[in-house]
């Protein structure tokens, strides 16, 4: 097999669903982080790559110093976020991987440093260790590891009590948990029932169709999800919709992606199908739509074809 710090051609495992809370002895369970999923490479320096494989170590310079956190040479996954404003911030991890200007970058990352935490490893020395159950994994993680700081940490987790540690998260208003059978392989690029995650607020990634203008400047964004092939009509969402006018404007037109024209959006103006929100819900409503969904941004390591209609 190919040296994986030549190629970085891995791809992380995906969670498959989301659930309500559970306990469960053959699951351990883990904080939900609101930021961006990295597979780290530590070697004789640091190398950081998103999910759909891109380069992210020079947007988060404050970064470059992982691989000496770690006694050998590794791949780690977990995520990068920042910590602004006494929270973790999505957007703020969001925005940095849009800078390219040496100098903003150096600017944002002296002002927000990010945050790398480690949940999970992969390879280590020059061995693979994603077959192994994933008890045995945090046991070699926990190992490996050095020290940790601002910079630099270790996810923590518990065994059995899911619905005590969820309920604390409500408490201290975080997203959620994420739940993991404590004997699940890695699996890279696919996505498993193995590993769920339970939120506190329904989320879900939509396509973004097209808009409706309506009275006193208020824009409503018509969302879609994929079955299969066929894009899907998934309702609008209203709140947070004027945050990205400006990166939704500038789209370029076509005709309705849908089968057909949805009732009552005769008169939107239709986007090629090609950019992705975060949309957060209550509940998906008996009539196809979303109650009370809120744009939390818009998604820029992700495209249109992964937005896929579960049912939920």
């Amino acid at each position: 097999m190919k040296d994986p710090f030549i190629d970085k051609e891995l791809m992380v495992m995906l969670i498959a669903k989301e659930c309500a809370a559970f306990d469960d002895p053959d699951y351990l369970y883990e904080l939900k982080l609101d930021g961006t999923r990295c597979l780290a490479y530590l070697d004789q320096g640091t190398q950081l790559y998103n999910k759909r494989r891109f380069a992210l170590s020079y947007k988060f310079p404050e970064l470059s110093q992982l691989h000496t956190y770690v006694k050998r040479r590794c791949i780690l996954d977990g995520e990068l976020y920042v910590y602004q404003h006494q929270r973790v911030d999505f957007f703020a991890s969001q925005r940095r991987s849009l800078l390219n200007d040496p100098f903003k970058i150096r600017m944002a990352a002296a002002k927000f440093p990010a945050c790398f935490t480690a949940f999970d490893i992969v390879y280590e020395e020059d061995q693979w260790v994603n077959e192994k159950p994933l008890w045995q994994r945090k046991e070699r993680l926990a190992d490996i590891i050095i020290k940790q700081d601002d910079r630099f940490n270790l996810a923590r987790y518990i065994m059995k009590d899911g619905i005590a540690l969820f309920e604390l998260t409500q408490k201290l208003g975080l997203e959620g948990i994420v739940a993991k059978h404590k004997e699940s392989r890695y699996q890279f690029g696919k996505r498993t029932s193995d590993w769920v995650k339970c939120k506190n607020w329904m989320e879900d990634d939509f396509v973004i169709c097209g808009y409706i203008e309506k009275e006193h400047n208020v824009i409503s964004l018509v969302l879609g999800q994929y079955d299969q092939d066929i894009l899907l009509y998934q309702g609008h969402v209203t709140m947070g919709a004027i945050k990205a006018l400006a990166q939704f404007k500038t789209l370029p037109h076509g005709p309705c992606p849908f089968l057909t024209i949805p009732k009552g959006n005769e008169h939107a103006v239709w986007f090629l199908p090609k950019l992705v929100g975060i949309v957060s819900y209550m509940e998906r409503t008996p009539q196809g739509g979303l109650r009370q969904p809120v744009l939390r941004g818009i998604r820029n390591d992700k495209e249109a074809s992964e937005c896929r209609f579960t049912g939920n």
